[in-house]
């Protein structure tokens, strides 16, 4: 039988959104039994035109429908886009109506997270847009509980509805030991719940 997973599936520009997922994975890996797919989308073209490559050059492999379809439970990271998830994820996105309307995602679990250059720069807003749809899937989204220390403590990213990172104005800050703290925490918890809801 196949080992249970969470699908993190997340757009990244700069490479802050990707540092988070890698941070999220080892939360997922950091309990027994499941394991983490982390996965990312390819760009868009403004016109129309297929330009990127099937697969990318470098860090993780573009996902599909079907491992979307077979996840235990999926965390979904961009940067934020005036309040919302990139294009790229979007588009990956609204391309799930078969998994929709199978109804292949109800009752999984859906965790968010994204990277701002400023602190007031959408993070929430963000989190909760890209849930929207997979709450329109059936799934049940999760935030992070106040039982983590580093929503007290943090001075940058981190909420309650999702893990959060500020990267500057140039994407160029490192996460902070909070930020990874709470990803950790984010995919960890996805995780614990997505084997609870296998039973």
């Amino acid at each position: 039988m196949e080992t249970p997973y969470v699908l993190v599936l997340y757009y990244s520009r700069s490479g802050a959104t990707a540092a988070m997922a890698r941070a999220i994975t080892q939360g997922v890996e950091s309990i027994e039994g499941i394991e983490a797919k982390i996965r990312t989308v390819p760009s868009v073209s403004p016109d129309h035109h297929a330009t990127a490559a099937s697969i990318p050059e470098a860090g993780a492999v573009y996902s599909n429908l079907d491992e979307l379809k077979h996840c235990s439970g999926l965390i979904l990271g961009s940067p934020t886009r005036f309040g919302q998830m990139a294009a790229p994820l979007k588009h990956f996105i609204d391309g799930t109506g078969s998994l929709w309307s199978a109804g292949a995602l109800i009752d999984k679990p859906i965790g968010t997270f994204t990277s701002t250059a400023s602190l007031h720069g959408g993070q929430e807003a963000t989190l909760f847009n890209m849930a929207i749809p997979m709450i329109h899937h059936g799934m049940m989204y999760c935030g992070i509980p106040f039982s983590e220390d580093a929503l007290y403590t943090t001075q940058s990213g981190g909420t309650p509805y999702g893990a959060s990172h500020v990267a500057g104005p140039e994407g160029t800050r490192a996460l902070t030991s909070d930020e990874i703290a709470l990803c950790r925490a984010l995919g960890s918890r996805i995780a614990r719940l997505s084997l609870r809801l296998l039973k």
